[in-house]
């Protein structure tokens, strides 16, 4: 059976015009931590924060303070934060590049499994060849293609239920000139037992498992988070890490339509217990994140957002009027 995703090769590094967001591990890095917590109390007007509240912050996960400067330190290397002195205090923003990528792909978030679902029944087909030993360019190639959900119903043929862009093909056919074809087609009904289906390129039974443990991880907690006993570090911890988990789900799917899929599948109980935890803490998570960072009096300047506003781009706005100014 093929594997649904490998993680490092679904999440290279990602390119933000100048900046490189960090590597997307199957765990949470510090790094990784320290990008979700900036981009989710301060993106909308790329607010500054003390270089000692991102360590506090990150020590909520257990990031030790060596680890966390170290973090910060590579994330202002790779263009993702830039920084700021006055006197013995320093402080961190996001880059522009990094808070357009991020804005970019809080909207993919925010939005994924929220249209309506309708396939005409055509696939899409990508088929390359490639010589073994130009392993980067095949690595490079395949990663792009899990990136856009696409999936190896055999080694060099990919397949996926969505059209492909004049975007998405003319990136394809860069990273790979003269060595990529593509197609749309139907399946044609042979005898079901002597052919391999599309649908099999996805290994639908770990994806279903990937939702289904997310869900049994988080769903505990909307009791308490309704009756307001999460506060404090706790409350930021478990929106970061909410976050940080379900963030994977857009490239784990590929939104594979509803007529393909088996009748529990579990895609939108796991949209609405990431909903229900990403909001419903976004009270307690902003007061304590303001209440660490304001070392010079209050901090208006931050604000959290909820699912709804990452989708409509209001935090784009926000930040335009904030650069104009």
């Amino acid at each position: 059976m093929i594997r649904p995703f490998n993680v490092e090769e679904i999440f290279p590094d990602v390119e933000a015009g100048s900046a490189r967001l960090p590597r997307r591990q199957s765990g949470s890095s510090p790094q990784g931590l320290a990008v979700t917590l900036i981009a989710d109390y301060t993106i909308g007007a790329r607010a500054w924060l003390p270089t000692t509240a991102i360590v506090a912050l990150l020590g909520g996960f257990g990031v030790t303070a060596g680890a966390a400067r170290t973090a910060i330190s590579r994330l202002a290397r790779r263009g993702v934060i830039e920084g700021s002195r006055q006197g013995r205090s320093s402080s961190y923003r996001l880059t522009e590049p990094a808070a357009a990528e991020l804005l970019g792909g809080g909207i993919w978030i925010a939005t994924f499994a929220t249209e309506p679902d309708a396939w005409d029944g055509w696939w899409t087909v990508v088929v390359f060849t490639m010589p073994k030993e130009e392993k980067t360019r095949r690595s490079s190639l395949r990663a792009q293609l899990r990136w856009r959900g696409y999936g190896p119903l055999y080694d060099g043929v990919w397949v996926s239920p969505h059209p492909l862009t004049e975007q998405a093909h003319a990136e394809l056919v860069a990273a790979t000139p003269g060595s990529l074809t593509t197609f749309r087609a139907r399946q044609l009904g042979f005898r079901a037992d002597i052919t391999r289906d599309p649908i099999e390129a996805w290994d639908l039974t770990a994806i279903a498992e990937q939702y289904r443990t997310f869900v049994r991880t988080w769903e505990p907690l909307l009791p308490r988070i309704r009756a307001g006993e999460i506060t404090g570090a706790s409350a930021v911890r478990a929106r970061t890490e909410v976050m940080d988990t379900y963030r994977r789900f857009p490239t784990l799917d590929p939104l594979l339509p509803a007529d393909l899929l088996p009748s529990d599948w579990p895609r939108a109980r796991a949209r609405e217990v990431f909903r229900a935890v990403y909001d419903g803490l976004i009270e307690p998570a902003q007061d304590h994140v303001r209440s660490v960072a304001a070392q010079d009096g209050p901090r208006p300047d931050i604000r959290a957002h909820t699912v709804a506003e990452m989708s409509t781009g209001v935090m784009a706005r926000s930040s335009v009027r904030t650069a104009s100014r």
